[in-house]
């Protein structure tokens, strides 16, 4: 019953923050962050491990830097679910600036795969992308250990015409909906484990990857096509930048392709350093016989 409780108090703060002006929300959010990190924690430490893993050669007070920046903006990107999941569309567009290299209004757009790639922005990158598309998408999911919290995040996150499925249960669906011609958003830059993953290099460091994209994207004859949320400087709201779809992809070898989206993100993570989703043990999993780094 707390739980419930606790739940309900959570989504009805998230709803009032949602009315306010998106400034005063995304200082808030700010703050929080600043005010955590002055905490000692496990994912302060984390954040410091993947910085010092992937930038060994940036001084201390670099890497301090970044990882106070990032953390802000992680605990900023939280509280900004609430106008996220629950601002009008209508603010979302006054918010969210859409840089494509993709025609999202095409009605003969082919099958496509649309590859979030973790930025904190994320999510409003995600939910907008499905807004401008203005068709019916699949969207991926990692599931909530809280069935309650999994719920209300499938809903709001499926408010503008998407199909929400779990990850786990996920290439069956992803073919249908890529026969179906509705484009599917997805994320494949985190440690899922060794299932359908292979051991490859992210800032020359061994990370376990999913190779499950470049198998869809074969299997379901689409394209596929990065896209970046990025948080803009000065609390003005957001940027969409959706990428070029990706040439000569797939090769047929599932490390190679895994590698391609490393190297996006070698190529984009240095642009943004403070957005990259630091948080997340990224290095989590370890090949045989090497030891843990968190």
């Amino acid at each position: 019953m707390l739980g419930r409780i606790g739940i309900a108090l959570a989504v009805g703060f998230l709803k009032f923050l949602a009315v306010l002006p998106y400034g005063i929300t995304a200082r808030f959010g700010d703050g929080l962050g600043w005010l955590l990190y002055q905490v000692p924690s496990s994912r302060k430490r984390v954040v410091h491990t993947n910085l010092r893993l992937c930038f060994p050669d940036w001084a201390p007070e670099r890497r301090e830097e970044v990882a106070q920046q990032h953390f802000r903006h992680a605990i900023r990107s939280y509280v900004e679910r609430s106008v996220q999941w629950f601002g009008s569309a209508k603010k979302l567009e006054k918010l969210i600036e859409v840089d494509s290299a993709v025609d999202l209004s095409d009605p003969n757009l082919p099958p496509t795969l649309f590859l979030g790639l973790h930025f904190v922005g994320i999510e409003a990158g995600s939910i907008f992308l499905n807004y401008s598309l203005h068709r019916q998408c699949g969207s991926l999911y990692q599931p909530f250990s809280n069935p309650q919290i999994e719920e209300i995040a499938k809903t709001q996150r499926a408010r503008f015409g998407a199909d929400m499925a779990s990850r786990a249960d996920s290439a069956r669906i992803v073919l249908r909906w890529l026969r179906d011609r509705k484009p599917v958003m997805l994320g494949a830059d985190m440690d899922y484990g060794m299932r359908n993953s292979a051991f490859v290099p992210f800032f020359g460091i061994p990370a376990c990857t999913l190779t499950a994209v470049g198998r869809l994207a074969k299997a379901g004859h689409a394209q596929v096509v990065p896209f970046i949320g990025e948080v803009l400087p000065n609390y003005k709201g957001y940027r969409l930048k959706i990428l070029k779809p990706w040439e000569n992809y797939p090769t047929g070898d599932d490390v190679a392709d895994a590698r391609r989206m490393n190297e996006l993100l070698e190529e984009q993570i240095p642009l943004i350093p403070e957005q990259y989703y630091w948080v997340h043990k990224r290095f989590k999993t370890r090949p045989p016989g090497e030891p843990g780094v968190y």
